[in-house]
């Protein structure tokens, strides 16, 4: 797992959400990741449906954010899950050993450990920045990237506010991908920003 991690926004409009995933796939995004928390379940069944054909279509893995049943009624790559110990555990059980499960960390190295001991196929990191979609603390210090590179041996992901600016002494220090919401779906050209993010680890 390297690069660009795209994560939906909340938007209700699968068509520009489809036209605008394509753009950042095009752009060279790594993985996608359906994340959208104020959807009902149908919306959110369509939208998952047809991003995961999309993913397919670009060779690419697609990860649901929380929702196991979806994933599993999808068959899509992947979940990933806030980060504590028995909810990995419990998720890594149910989609079983083949699917990506990816954890929610903040700035916790613990719980980078502890997801790692329950099945975690990445950890990730943040927020590190104010972010336009997000509202979190913004306490996660820098170098936990460097401490999780040396002693954990699962790829990290790093989010929250991220720019090509301000991720890049986090790719620096070992970041593996980048998520981004708000750089790449807000922009005006969406596939130059993803673009502009691959770059980082050429």
């Amino acid at each position: 797992m390297k690069g660009l991690y795209l994560v939906t926004p909340d938007w209700d409009d699968t068509q520009k959400l489809l036209e605008v995933t394509e753009s950042g796939l095009r752009g060279g995004a790594a993985l996608v990741q359906y994340r959208h928390k104020t959807a009902g379940a149908e919306l959110r069944k369509e939208q998952a449906g047809r991003l995961l054909a999309l993913c397919r279509k670009y060779d690419r893995p697609f990860i649901v954010n929380d929702h196991v049943e979806l994933c599993l009624e999808l068959d899509a790559d992947g979940i990933h899950v806030g980060g504590t110990d028995e909810a990995v555990a419990r998720v890594r059980a149910a989609v079983g050993p083949n699917r990506i499960v990816g954890a929610s960390c903040y700035g916790s190295i613990e719980l980078a450990r502890d997801a790692c001991e329950a099945g975690a196929s990445y950890i990730a990191f943040g927020g590190f920045y104010p972010s336009r979609v997000k509202k979190y603390p913004v306490t996660t210090p820098p170098e936990i990237v460097a401490q999780a590179k040396s002693e954990i041996p699962l790829p990290s992901v790093v989010i929250g506010g991220m720019t090509r600016e301000n991720a890049a002494p986090l790719v620096a220090q070992g970041a593996d991908m980048v998520a981004a919401i708000s750089s790449v779906y807000m922009a005006d050209d969406p596939q130059a920003a993803a673009r502009q993010f691959v770059a980082l680890f050429a």
